[in-house]
């Protein structure tokens, strides 16, 4: 065995078990917040299935999605139900609820894994994790406009912001 093929071997049993690699998540360090606030929540689900959101995808009750009025559309907030200690992570993807007194509705799917099927309306701790980039902007700085793109077979509606 040559000098070189030794030294490899060294380095990949020795010397690599010990060093840290720099993308390893460490489990030990919980996630902060950005914003964490309490507010009624609510849910809907399979009569909704298909209709289009406010961001333009189909509704699926299945999936872990949510309604807000006011965040970031791809922002993701965990849903925590203080009854139980259940949480679930959600992305904002539609406007609502339209109920006085209440913050987020959320999918069935969500009111399911967090116990608030038979309630309806629960109240829960929301925990803001990520907001999406694009959708940051300061209001009053930049004017959107609607244009029509066109593509091969469809016409879809697209925000061109300057």
């Amino acid at each position: 065995m040559s000098w070189a093929a030794l030294r490899w071997v060294l380095l990949m049993f020795l010397v690599a078990p010990g060093m840290e690699a720099p993308l390893v998540a460490h489990l030990n360090q919980p996630v902060k917040p950005i914003k964490t606030w309490v507010g009624n929540s609510s849910w809907y689900g399979p009569g909704f299935n298909g209709r289009k959101t406010a961001n333009g995808e189909r509704f699926d009750s299945e999936a872990l999605t949510a309604a807000h009025p006011n965040l970031p559309f791809g922002s993701l907030v965990r849903v925590v139900n203080p009854r139980n200690g259940k949480f679930e992570l959600v992305r904002i993807n539609d406007r609502g609820p339209y109920q006085e007194g209440r913050e987020i509705d959320v999918s069935y799917r969500v009111a399911r894994k967090i116990g608030l099927i038979h309630s309806g309306v629960c109240q829960v701790r929301l925990e803001l994790m990520a907001l999406q980039r694009a959708e940051i902007r300061k209001a009053g700085r930049r004017r959107c406009r609607y244009v029509q793109d066109r593509q091969p077979a469809f016409y879809r509606r697209r925000s061109r912001c300057r």
